[in-house]
């Protein structure tokens, strides 16, 4: 069975209060960016243990540390699943807030269940899928909500951005998530981010801000010079997701992709640059 596991965007971010959990209840928008995606292929295996061979863009840990197993053990506590053979080719970078490590897991959760007709509800999934990391459930529906809470908690958003070109742009910068929210200052909002969302794209830059940038742009420079150079390229908005360290565009739909692509590559040449016509 093969999987294409995809990206995320973060459409504005409010670090609204600290919890007593120790985590922090935020609002947010996720959408989905379905081209830029992992691969994840499982086979079944006659005898011994579930091994995952990573490949790829490098990422840190052990198999054993990756969340693919985690999904796979989270199913195989509660259910009679054979071992398998899983591999997992990286092609979202990692510590870039675009959540593929959770979008991995996520598939593989939705996969394990439909390919061995486990019958675990759609909910169930999502909870699981909660245990995993506070964005692994967004995964799971796979398209535009508003999240609260720690990020798992979803509301249907009507917001429909296809035919905009996005690119996306992650310098060597990592900001770890612990980094980030050490850092921030939890505040309420002043206006609502779906409120803003129902302006013109035009009218996003300034109104629709992600709460980590004041801190991570102090401490990592580059990260916001990438955000100026997006707007100075034409972007009506940009803006970093979730808590970094990889920074968003969002173009006129009349932009040629090919030449984005290009232009962007040039300025950047080291660092990771991916563009589409978003869904």
């Amino acid at each position: 069975m093969i999987l294409f596991p995809n990206a995320k965007i973060n459409l504005g971010l409010n670090i609204v209060s600290k919890r007593e959990d120790g985590y922090h209840n935020i609002e947010t928008v996720f959408y989905p960016v379905k081209g830029l995606c992992d691969i994840i292929e499982f086979n079944e295996k006659e005898a011994g243990e579930t091994t995952l061979d990573m490949g790829g863009i490098k990422i840190e840990g052990t198999p054993d540390d990756n969340l693919v197993t985690k999904a796979y053990n989270l199913i195989a506590k509660d259910h009679k699943i054979p071992a398998l053979d899983i591999l997992l080719r990286k092609n979202i970078p990692s510590g870039a807030g675009l959540g593929g490590g959770s979008a991995d897991a996520a598939f593989m959760l939705t996969a394990l269940n439909k390919k061995f007709g486990l019958n675990i509800s759609d909910s169930d999934i999502c909870d699981k899928a909660a245990i995993l990391g506070s964005d692994c459930a967004f995964f799971t529906i796979n398209k535009p909500v508003f999240a609260s809470g720690r990020g798992e908690i979803f509301s249907p958003v009507s917001l429909d951005l296809s035919g905009y070109k996005i690119i996306i742009v992650k310098s060597d910068d990592f900001v770890s998530t612990k980094e980030a929210y050490a850092n921030c200052k939890p505040k309420k909002t002043e206006a609502s981010i779906i409120d803003i969302l129902k302006r013109p794209i035009e009218e996003w830059k300034g109104n629709l801000v992600n709460d980590f940038e004041e801190s991570v742009f102090t401490t990592h420079p580059t990260i916001k010079q990438i955000k100026e150079q997006l707007y100075s390229d034409g972007a009506l908005y940009a803006c970093m997701s979730g808590s970094g360290a990889s920074v968003f565009g969002i173009f006129d739909k009349e932009t040629d992709e090919n030449e984005l692509l290009g232009r962007v590559k040039s300025q950047m040449p080291t660092y990771f640059v991916f563009c589409e016509t978003l869904d």
